[in-house]
């Protein structure tokens, strides 16, 4: 399409908003998003579906658009703090990219009172020449009432938080414990020590492990058994509370709250599994070879007896030394233990030949006292303890994915396709710019991203090469479609081993019993998913490859779009908790620093955009940024090959992984975002680059005489150069995430443990 008609053309979208007032039409088609000024946001509201026309481009080329329908408005609550100003009510949004205040009639209130966080009902959109008019739906309480900044997040991200009258009348009418009755068709394990190994801030048990040595044909092996909570057996399909699970699609993790995916008679009771006590369990039992490859396997329903529950530390500890007082006080199961690790180790082995991509990265845990306030932020240390029940967990998991493709079933399989070529060139140039001998070919191996890892974990530069190896990576998904898990290097994998907290793994429990029995798994006809699995599937739409020449394109199914329908909504739900989740945190995070403003920092940059440099402090694992007006009177160029800020007049770097001293200087709690200053006596830093430009030569005053590109205006004596535009904001701050991060016991760079 050439210009002329580009701009004639209409394109559908939904807004988004941005906290200074202006927005973005973000199109349908994938295609560049709208940026919509001030005046043309007026009218409409972030997350209104509208059409609209680009009338102009600026000079970078970037289209600028106006409104010409609003086709839907949203539906989505607002959540805010009721305000009276000169006698009139008003709710002033949470969520700044509303960008308008809402009115409220006398008679609208309720019970609020000025001050509270309310939920708030539209009535009247808002107009050109006028403001939105609302009613207070629902009245949340203070906004420092301990807990409120959940409240807020799961009606602002629409997570569900109340289960339906008629799922919870179900989970009533279940029983108490296992009964006789339920044994039937069951293999019956429970004088197998099987033991869970969690966390010490777990709630509910889903996975139980047991290891022996076995014959793997002539040579040494083991049989190991992964245990998993049979919640099928309760939650039949299409019922009440498989509906309410559907709609959750995963548990919710929060600071000191969990947002279940099942009524808790069932996560942390009758499906938990709970040491001293009966449990259903589906299993998957396999016989391990010394190189760590899965000889054999099978799945079957079983009955099951915890014989203890142990944490990570208690178990790590054990494995450290045999004879100490942990090993004491388990004596009997100490053996099983070492079985464990030893299965582990082989496991470990054949991980690495088939290249995963395991690097190692900092995780943090948020520590609240009663109250919900941060007391501190730790790092997660991960010890052989996790990485033998991630190991366990990715084996059953494997099986899982092997058993459904040859059963010939659909199903859900967890896919991680590799690197867009867009992502795979930024990478290369990337890796060229910092004189790394290695690169990564066409069509890359996930083998050549640990090789890379590998060769450069010794280089003070290791945090930022392996943060760019990261952000290289694709998100994870659920689809029907197996294309199997790049990060993990599996040609076929999926989720079977947490079906409390996912509701895929579920799904895949339902489809492993169905092949078994030699039926058919139906998926029921379970509610269209919402505003989340539209937005994904259209982002997804790009990565579906047209037919080749004279190839008609096959139709799906009505089965086959039923479950790609089910894999969106699982995906998209995923993201939803995730974003919910860092929401709460980054709200936590900032009220903690309000108590630090004014004091300095020590960290390290751990994202370099065109505007500034993003922040992490060493001690506290918090993140804020470092406008570019606060780097000096000097203009930066920001060089996206190199990942870094270069000072023009002086030379000086600021690139992923440079130490930097800092002054926390400003938090705002409703943007969710802290800022820092560079701390002054950074002299000799300047001084060293400016000789490293001038050869050794004596130092000059650079910027005299020079003429600066029309586009950049220097500035005036004495202050700062103007910043660029933030126009990619929105994706550099997004955090980096690994091939599966944040929803995989068994993947790497796992942070979600305690999720569970």
């Amino acid at each position: 399409m050439n210009e002329k008609n580009s701009l004639l053309a209409e394109f559908e979208g939904v807004v988004s908003g941005h906290r200074d007032g202006h927005g973005f039409v973000v199109r349908d088609d994938g295609q560049p998003d709208i940026y919509l000024p001030s005046n043309e946001m007026r009218a409409v509201l972030h997350k209104d579906r509208v059409k609209a026309r680009i009338v102009r481009l600026d000079r970078k080329g970037r289209p600028e658009g106006r409104v010409t329908e609003i086709i839907e408005r949203s539906s989505a609550p607002i959540i805010g703090r009721l305000l009276q100003e000169s006698g009139v009510w008003l709710v002033a949004p949470e969520d700044k990219r509303y960008g308008q205040d809402v009115l409220v009639p006398k008679g609208a209130t309720g019970s609020a009172k000025p001050g509270q966080v309310v939920v708030v009902e539209l009535t009247e959109p808002p107009a050109l020449y006028g403001q939105p008019v609302g009613r207070v739906k629902e009245v949340l309480g203070e906004i420092d009432d301990p807990g409120m900044e959940i409240e807020i997040a799961v009606r602002k991200y629409g997570v569900p938080h109340e289960f339906s009258d008629s799922a919870m009348a179900q989970a009533r009418a279940l029983p108490d414990h296992v009964r006789s009755s339920d044994h039937r068709h069951r293999v019956d394990l429970r004088d197998v020590p099987l033991v869970t190994i969690d966390g010490e801030d777990a709630r509910d048990f889903d996975d139980a492990v047991y290891c022996e040595p076995a014959k793997v044909g002539r040579a040494k092996g083991w049989r190991l058994l992964v245990a998993i909570a049979d919640v099928s057996h309760y939650v039949q399909t299409g019922s009440a509370i498989d509906v309410d699970a559907y709609d959750r699609a995963t548990s919710v993790y929060f600071p000191r709250r969990v947002i279940p995916m099942l009524p808790e008679k069932l996560s942390n009771g009758l499906c938990s599994l709970n040491p001293g006590v009966e449990r259903l369990c589906m299993v998957c039992d396999m016989l391990i070879n010394a190189k760590g490859e899965i000889h054999a396997y099978q799945f079957y329903p079983a009955v099951m007896f915890s014989h203890a529950r142990f944490t990570y530390t208690e178990v790590a500890a054990i494995l450290q030394n045999t004879r100490g007082p942990e090993a004491q006080n388990r004596k009997p199961l100490v053996t099983y233990l070492l079985n464990l690790h030893d299965v582990y180790r082989a496991l470990l082995t054949a991980r690495n030949a088939r290249g995963a991509v395991d690097f190692e990265t900092v995780e943090t845990q948020i520590v609240c006292d009663e109250s919900g306030r941060i007391e501190r932020i730790v790092p997660r240390t991960r010890n052989d303890a996790h990485k033998l029940i991630e190991e366990a967990m990715l084996a059953a998991n494997v099986c899982s994915a092997e058993f459904i493709a040859q059963g010939k079933q659909a199903g859900l399989f967890r896919v991680h396709e590799g690197p867009t070529p867009e992502k795979q060139e930024t990478l290369r140039n990337y890796l060229k710019a910092m004189g790394v001998p290695l690169s990564i070919s066409d069509n890359p191996h996930p083998s050549e991203f640990q090789q890379i890892a590998n060769a450069t974990k010794d280089r003070p530069e290791a945090q930022q090469i392996h943060t760019m190896l990261l952000r290289s990576m694709s998100q994870a998904i659920y689809t029907p479609m197996n294309q199997g898990h790049f990060g993990l290097a599996f040609d076929a994998y999926t989720h079977f081993t947490s079906p409390i907290r996912r509701y895929p793994d579920l799904l895949v429990h339902r489809v492993i019993k169905a092949i078994l029995a030699k039926q058919k798994y139906q998926l029921p006809d379970l509610p269209t998913p919402g505003e989340a699995h539209a937005k994904l599937s259209k982002r997804l739409a790009s990565r579906v490859k047209p037919p080749a020449p004279g190839e008609a394109a096959k139709k799906p199914s009505a089965d086959q779009m039923a479950w790609q329908a089910a894999g969106l909504h699982c995906s998209a739900n995923e993201r939803r908790a995730d974003e919910a989740s860092r929401d709460v945190e980054a709200w936590l995070k900032c009220k903690y620093m309000r108590e630090h403003l004014g004091e300095e920092f020590s960290g390290v940059v751990t994202s370099v955009t065109s505007f500034g440099l993003f922040v992490t402090l060493d001690a506290m694992y918090v993140e804020g940024l470092v406008h570019i007006t606060e780097l000096g009177g000097e203009y930066f160029r920001f060089d996206e090959a190199r990942q870094e800020l270069r000072g023009e007049r002086t030379g000086i770097r600021y690139a992923l992984g440079s130490r930097v001293q800092v002054q926390v200087s400003r938090v705002d709690l409703d943007g969710r975002r802290i800022d820092f200053r560079l701390v002054s006596g950074n002299d000799d830093v300047v001084l060293r680059a400016m000789r490293d430009k001038t050869g050794g030569q004596p130092i000059a005053d650079e910027s005299r005489g020079r003429e600066r590109p029309r586009n950049e205006r220097a500035p005036e004596k004495g202050k700062p150069a103007k910043a660029p535009k933030p126009s990619g904001s929105r994706a550099a701050r997004k955090a980096a995430r690994g091939p599966d991060r944040g929803t995989e016991r068994g993947a790497p760079g796992n942070t979600r443990k305690g999720r569970r």
